[in-house]
């Protein structure tokens, strides 16, 4: 079975300025880059799990979300960061897209896309982390069985009492991991 660290993105990896989703407002958030570079040494998989309701909302389309997320991986993989896979939720119960309206089994808390992810790479989650600003990943990954670690790198920084650890940022999060 194999190991993966599962990431959040808007908030985590990159800065989260509300729904965003154009290339223009891709900035990785601070030591977001040093703590992937210093957790690529640990053989784990990086996986993202990510919340996207703006696409029910129509903020923005699953076209404009896969711009982003292939212009995201280009800029992580020139910096020797490559992300194995990523998973995204475009629903929302009170979305406005009628195809993405519902109550399903993937938006984070829940955990369809880490059961995917699990499935698709092998992975055991007691040998998995995940990472992320909100209560809501936290209470993914320890639903899932994962350790969890919470930055405060997020927009709202509310601290999620369930956290194995909390960090300040990715780079901070990677000394728990090693």
């Amino acid at each position: 079975m194999n190991k993966a660290i599962f990431l959040d993105r808007d908030g985590t990896i990159n800065e989260d300025k509300g729904y965003t989703n154009k290339i223009e407002y891709l900035e990785f958030t601070d030591s977001a880059i040093l703590g992937l570079q210093k957790m690529l040494r640990l053989d784990y998989k990086f996986i993202i799990i990510t919340n996207q309701s703006g696409i029910a909302r129509g903020r923005f389309t699953e076209k404009d979300y896969f711009s982003f997320r292939d212009e995201m991986h280009k800029r992580l993989s020139e910096n020797g960061i490559i992300i194995t896979a990523e998973y995204f939720c475009p629903h929302h119960p009170q979305g406005k897209i009628k195809k993405y309206k519902m109550n399903c089994n993937c938006r984070k808390p829940k955990i369809g896309m880490l059961e995917q992810a699990a499935k698709d790479f092998e992975l055991d989650f007691k040998k998995c982390w995940m990472i992320g600003d909100m209560p809501s990943d936290i209470l993914a990954g320890k639903t899932a069985g994962c350790r969890t670690i919470q930055v405060l790198t997020g927009k709202e920084k509310i601290e999620s009492p369930e956290a194995d650890f909390l960090a300040y940022n990715l780079f901070h999060a990677s000394y728990f991991i090693s």
